[in-house]
């Protein structure tokens, strides 16, 4: 047998438990983490909340998540937190994303309000500078493991543009790149995003922690 297939045979798929019931977040983790990680959600375990988030910070909400399932479900569980930081709304809406017009608010209610705040503020298009931010936390068994972060720069756009990704993806234009977010291919965007950055730590720290003994 050759070397190539002494690797195959004895690499690890990981299991990952990600404490979310947001299907496109699921794929997204599925898509970046690549065939190395098997991924699954919280639909399996319907009777499993991850904890609400009360934190300050995306860093504390992710680890509240986290830890919360990570105490009724056995094995490695990850949560993200993330969000939009607009600078000409003092880093609104922040941790409030997901619910930034109200409590079950649509993605298209959520990105309605930011549009009317930066035009009732009559805020210039370069200056609407804001960042996608994102923090993983890994935990088990009721104890943090790590967290890991991403930040991907930008500016808001106005009107939406595009019909591909989620949440914010229609305003979102990355810095050097004429597309936003939903306007990208998916395999574009998972390079480049916050979230992209934050996973490529993550999956950095579990190939060291479980690398095979002997294997550089």
């Amino acid at each position: 047998m050759d070397t190539n297939s002494q690797k195959e045979d004895r690499q690890i798929v990981l299991e990952l438990i990600l404490a979310t019931r947001n299907a496109h977040k699921t794929r997204e983790f599925k898509r970046i983490l690549g065939p190395e990680f098997a991924v699954r959600d919280l639909f399996a375990n319907p009777d499993v909340s991850a904890a609400a988030e009360t934190g300050q910070s995306f860093q504390q909400n992710a680890i509240l998540k986290s830890v919360s399932v990570s105490k009724e479900l056995s094995g490695l569980v990850i949560a993200d937190d993330s969000g939009l930081e607009v600078d000409a709304l003092g880093g609104a809406p922040g941790i409030y994303s997901a619910r930034y017009a109200g409590e079950n608010a649509s993605d298209a209610e959520n990105v309605g309000k930011l549009l009317r705040e930066l035009r009732g503020r009559n805020i210039a298009g370069e200056k609407q500078s804001t960042r996608f931010r994102c923090v993983i936390a890994l935990a088990q068994e009721g104890k943090v493991l790590g967290t890991f972060d991403g930040v991907v720069e930008g500016n808001i756009v106005d009107p939406p543009r595009g019909n591909g990704g989620f949440g914010y993806d229609p305003v979102f234009q990355p810095d050097g790149f004429a597309e936003t977010f939903a306007e990208m291919a998916p395999e574009l965007k998972n390079k480049i995003s916050h979230r992209a950055k934050a996973i490529a730590a993550l999956r950095e720290a579990l190939r060291d922690i479980f690398r095979p003994s002997g294997e550089y």
